[in-house]
Formats: C-alpha cells, sequence, structure tokens
C-alpha cells in the first residue's frame, strides 16, 4: 500500500459529508421504525465498523450492539470466494429480539444470503439488512436491504471501513481505488 493512501484512489464517489448527512437520514428513519422495540445492531465486521458507530449515534432510541465476523475473500483478492467463513460469533441471544444486521457493502450477496440464514436459525422476532453500499449489478442472490445508503458502480471501492487488503478502511470518504494498485 502507498505510503499516501490518497493517490491511489482515482476517484472519490462519496464525501465524508455527504456519508455523515446521509447517515443521519437513515439514524432517523430507522430510529422512526424501530421506535419503543430496542433492536440489536449487528456489525459485520471488519468492514462496517465505522458505519455501525455513525449509525447507532444517528438513533435516538435504544439500541443495543453485537459484533459478527466472516471472511469471504481470500488474501488480496477483489471479488467474493463463494465460501463464507465464520471468524467470531455473536456473544448475545437474539431470539425474539429486532435484529438489523448492519453491512459495509452488499456486493454479490452471498455472504449475507448466509449470515440471514444463519440468523434465522436463531429466531429473532425480526430481521432487516442496512448497508452503507449497494452494488446491484454484482448481485448473485436474492438479497436485498430495507435500508441503503447509496447505489455504487461495479468497481472496486475502498474508505470509511472498506479496504483492499486491509488497507484504506481509515480514508474519511469512499473512493474508487486505482486498478493497478489491485491488479
Amino acid at each position: 500500500m502507498s505510503s499516501d493512501m490518497h493517490k491511489d484512489v482515482g476517484k472519490i464517489l462519496f464525501t465524508e459529508r455527504k456519508i455523515r448527512r446521509r447517515i443521519q437520514e437513515m439514524g432517523t428513519q430507522m430510529a422512526a421504525d424501530y421506535k419503543g422495540k430496542n433492536p440489536m445492531m449487528v456489525a459485520v465486521l471488519k468492514g462496517s465498523f465505522v458505519f455501525m458507530a455513525d449509525l447507532v449515534r444517528a438513533m435516538d432510541i435504544p439500541c443495543e450492539i453485537e459484533f459478527l465476523g466472516v471472511s469471504s475473500y481470500e488474501g488480496k483478492a477483489t471479488t467474493n470466494t463463494g465460501a463464507v467463513r465464520l471468524t467470531k460469533d455473536l456473544n448475545t441471544d437474539i431470539a425474539d429480539r429486532h435484529v438489523i444486521v448492519v453491512e459495509d457493502i452488499l456486493d454479490s450477496g452471498l455472504t449475507l444470503q448466509y449470515l440471514m440464514g444463519y440468523l434465522k436459525n436463531r429466531q429473532p422476532a425480526s430481521m432487516e439488512i442496512c448497508t452503507l453500499l449497494d452494488k446491484p449489478e454484482r448481485r448473485k442472490a436474492e438479497v436485498y436491504a430495507k435500508y441503503k445508503g447509496f447505489t455504487v458502480p461495479d468497481a472496486f471501492v475502498v474508505g470509511y471501513g472498506l479496504d483492499y487488503d486491509e488497507g484504506y478502511r481509515n480514508l474519511p470518504y469512499i473512493g474508487v481505488l486505482k486498478p493497478e494498485i489491485y491488479e
């Protein structure tokens, strides 16, 4: 990874300000939808940790947080392998809880399809998906998010929690990584 991460980004899709504004709107909507329900927010690690932190601060209702770790990429790969591996399970029982699965990007849908099936076996009262980014052009599974921040083109995006080879997560914006960085 370059010492100057910003030079590796070919185009900024969403500025820090635009992201902050959209997350506030999403948090307000979710707070209205879940008023009086104390939802369990389940962040899918690692990519959604930045988004989740800002999202729960934008919700002015009681909610709890939990983390689930999964891996569906191998090494420096830029495409989902389709094989989902659980790296961290929930520490909390979600039976009869209103669960919102928080993801950084809904791409092929394979990981979320696996996770939704896995979590449904734990009998939550309800379960929805909230994603910061939706990339419908790449969808291979029929998975839909009730709450979506932005729709993105079929490009490799980084920043605001999203990575390439564990780098670029700390960029304050979301941008398209230059192809020469990962090819």
